[in-house]
């Protein structure tokens, strides 16, 4: 019993596929047009089309200009020239005055640019002395102590195995103690005395009020255009967000101001350093004056803040200027703290186009077909009538064409189904004339069967 289950199911599974198979070849589906009388779904369907009309037009065709070929490529080439005279003093209170050409290290870079406004200067000659007071390896109370000892990143020098002491003094902790075995530091070859940057530091002065000069030329390839962020009559001006905002010269408060809104890190900016990013972006409509393109500046910290304690903090970095004297070497070794401006261009621009514009009036027709397809739902499953209007929508249609020539059907169903097809009174409006098997004349030598074949017609359009 159970095998002969399972080859029932086996047989009307193999018979529904073939069915399916049969039907992709020999069913033909075509939309309907049905005109449905109903005040509810006739106001609901132009409503829905009134929003999508006014979303198609006002949104993407005019605000969006999708009347315009759009090009985000963009060429561009920035200067930058900064201005402004500080000061600094020393550790025995003497002050330096300090341009342009000291603080701006090195003098040329591409899109960006790095203003000192803290250092520390380190006088040195190539020799041997003893090591950083602050490194804790470099203590010693014999010369093995210094010997064949590991690198570390901290040391100044090559160590030369030898352990300076001070038969009257504590070289450590500065005291004099006769009684105890002194205790010193090991001696290295490098540059002398070594760098302690913990020590006194120049903070610039005055470099809020350095101003810069952002100069930006762009091109955009695809149309053509070239353009600067200058006006033609340019002169003498500092950026102001309400009053001047045709301005490129920018000041370095206002800079630091937008970029870091809390005023204790702003001030550890200018003492440790911090990377700034200067965007310029472009958005330039191609099919009105030229002069009204414009950039939109805007800034923003990219280090991370100090009140994070991160691992390094700020920006900095390490130079030096070289010079000999009586055949011995000498330098200027300098840690300088500052702000790295960073200049990234962006842009678009779009100019009228015809191809444009038809494609994009091609999708907001597809887009308007929405409404229709919404008001079929409403109609066909969310209705009280639902039932009734599948019916009148989805109609079968039995044809006899010669297409079909090839499926056998029994004689004896072919003769009743012309019987109740001569008794339907829309015979004549909904199916097309044929003639029955035995009226039919065949060609000699060929043997034809007419069977029917069935149609559903599923209609997108109701409303």
């Amino acid at each position: 019993m159970d095998s002969y289950i399972s080859f029932k199911d086996r047989f009307f599974v193999g018979q529904s596929v073939k069915d399916i198979i049969k039907g992709y070849f020999t069913e033909y589906e075509t939309p309907k047009l049905v005109v449905i009388h109903n005040a509810k779904y006739a106001i609901l369907l132009r409503i829905i089309q009134i929003i999508i009309l006014a979303y198609s037009v006002i949104y993407l065709l005019i605000y969006e200009k999708g009347y315009q070929k759009l090009s985000t490529t963009v060429a561009s080439s920035v200067t930058l020239k900064v201005k402004g005279i500080g000061y600094a003093y020393t550790s025995e209170n003497k002050m330096i005055i300090i341009d342009g050409a000291d603080y701006i290290i090195p003098p040329s870079e591409n899109n960006a640019i790095f203003i000192m406004t803290n250092f520390i200067q380190t006088d040195q000659i190539r020799s041997t002395c003893v090591e950083n007071i602050k490194l804790k390896e470099a203590r010693c109370k014999h010369d093995k102590d210094c010997f064949n000892k590991p690198f570390t990143p901290n040391m100044n020098g090559r160590w030369t195995g030898r352990c300076l002491l001070s038969p009257e003094a504590n070289i450590v902790n500065g005291t004099t103690d006769n009684t105890k075995t002194p205790t010193g530091l090991c001696e290295y070859a490098g540059w002398c005395p070594s760098e302690d940057d913990l020590s006194w530091t120049m903070l610039v002065q005055e470099v809020l009020n350095f101003t810069i000069f952002i100069k930006n030329f762009i091109e955009f390839p695809i149309f053509h255009v070239k353009h600067k962020n200058m006006v033609d009559n340019l002169k003498q001006c500092i950026f102001h967000p309400k009053t001047n905002k045709d301005c490129p010269i920018f000041t370095i408060d206002h800079i630091i101001n937008e970029a870091e809104k809390n005023i204790t890190e702003r001030d550890l900016m200018l003492r440790s350093g911090g990377v700034i990013r200067v965007k310029l972006d472009w958005d330039c409509n191609l099919d009105r004056d030229l002069k009204l393109c414009k950039p939109k500046y805007s800034f923003a910290r990219l280090d991370v803040p100090f009140n994070e304690n991160p691992f390094s903090i700020g920006f900095n970095f390490r130079y030096a200027t070289y010079w000999k004297q009586n055949q011995k070497d000498f330098r200027t070794l300098t840690k300088a703290f500052g702000l790295r401006l960073i200049i990234t261009i962006s842009g678009k621009a779009g100019k009228f186009d015809f191809i444009t514009l038809t494609l994009n009036i091609g999708s907001l027709v597809g887009i308007f077909g929405l409404a229709t397809f919404l008001c079929d739902i409403a109609l066909l499953h969310l209705s009280k009538k639902a039932s009734i209007y599948r019916d009148r929508v989805f109609e079968i249609v039995h044809l006899r064409t010669r297409a079909i020539s090839a499926i056998a059907l029994p004689r004896t169903f072919v003769q009743n189904y012309d019987a109740e097809d001569a008794n339907s009174e829309s015979h004549s409006e909904t199916e097309l004339s044929y003639k029955t098997p035995e009226t039919t004349p065949v060609p000699p030598g060929k043997t034809v069967t007419i069977g029917p074949v069935s149609f559903i017609n599923p209609i997108p359009s109701l409303c």
